[in-house]
């Protein structure tokens, strides 16, 4: 089943389940799928799907935490509700081990020895990672690698 009609699906319980918040997600996060399929840029293929969905988990952490700063927490519960949302529909994220392996890979490839090198070294890891790891903690893992 691929993402679009996993959504369908899930659309239609929260239907019948008169689930209006969730509802409410998931219809924006089909509605960014149907926007990226229909602007002829190609093809919809499973890596476009997911960084789109990895774009809205984003934006919606990225918007909890600014309405927590500003106090507003009734807007900052709604879009942490909808980031658990989208969370459903994120691929699985490697974890920090993972990346710090074939960090160290990168780095014996492209012969870097220290921070002055870290753009050799993120540049393939950001392309072959894309999608499966976060880019902060990519390169927080670079910068302490190189600094060793």
């Amino acid at each position: 089943m691929t993402l679009t009609e996993q959504i369908n699906q899930d659309i239609k319980d929260a239907m019948r389940a008169k689930d209006k918040e969730k509802l409410g997600a998931l219809r924006d996060i089909k509605a960014k799928l149907l926007n990226e399929a229909t602007s002829g840029q190609g093809e919809m293929d499973e890596a476009k799907e997911n960084k789109i969905i990895i774009k809205l988990h984003k934006q919606r952490m990225d918007s909890h935490q600014v309405y927590v700063d500003q106090g507003r927490e009734d807007l900052a519960e709604a879009e942490m509700f909808e980031a658990k949302i989208i969370e459903n529909y994120m691929p699985k994220m490697m974890n920090e081990d993972e990346i710090r392996v074939l960090v160290k890979e990168a780095i014996a490839k492209s012969g870097a020895s220290g921070p002055q090198d870290m753009g050799k070294v993120m540049g393939p890891l950001s392309g072959s990672l894309a999608g499966k790891a976060d880019g902060k903690l990519i390169s927080t893992i670079v910068k302490e690698e190189l600094n060793k």
